[in-house]
């Protein structure tokens, strides 16, 4: 697959997410393109935030970190995960929404990523961080992390 290709499928995944109220629309392609900023607070209690940590687009091991995740949309939304896309020579996503450059920055220094690094970090309605990794990680072992959480627990039981 191309990187054209690739960068839209992981576009596509990422906008057919569960929405986020991050406050920016993307505009007509003529138009440009109004940058949210991405607050992690104010995720907390409502979403699991998964955040994808990489050099840009081009990178090898965030290619196949989308890869992972085109195949299970229907798992995001039901585990209230929103998934951030923090690229360092490309624009930066959360579920599809643009984030502006300050929000970029302010991930990176909080969870001390270099703009060279690949890292995949999951943190939970709670605000903390349940898992890190520094390569690719399959979907549905963040799933499987997630559906064992006490909360996750909780919530699968108001479900039923």
């Amino acid at each position: 697959m191309n990187n054209s290709v690739l960068i839209a499928l992981s576009l596509t995944a990422s906008i057919a997410l569960s929405p986020v109220s991050i406050g920016g629309t993307v505009q007509g392609s003529t138009q440009a393109i109004k940058m949210s900023s991405f607050n992690l607070s104010s995720q907390k209690w409502q979403n699991r935030v998964l955040l994808v940590f990489a050099p840009s687009v081009n990178n090898r091991d965030y290619q196949q970190q989308m890869q992972l995740f085109n195949q299970h949309q229907n798992g995001f939304t039901e585990r209230d995960l929103v998934l951030v896309q923090v690229l360092a020579t490309d624009k930066s996503y959360a579920n599809g929404q643009p984030i502006d450059e300050s929000s970029v920055a302010n991930l990176r220094s909080r969870f001390g990523v270099d703009q060279d690094n690949f890292r995949v970090i999951l943190v939970g309605k709670d605000g903390g961080v349940k898992r890190s990794d520094t390569t690719p990680v399959p979907a549905t072992a963040i799933f499987e992390q997630i559906d064992a959480m006490p909360m996750r627990q909780q919530e699968m039981r108001s479900l039923r």
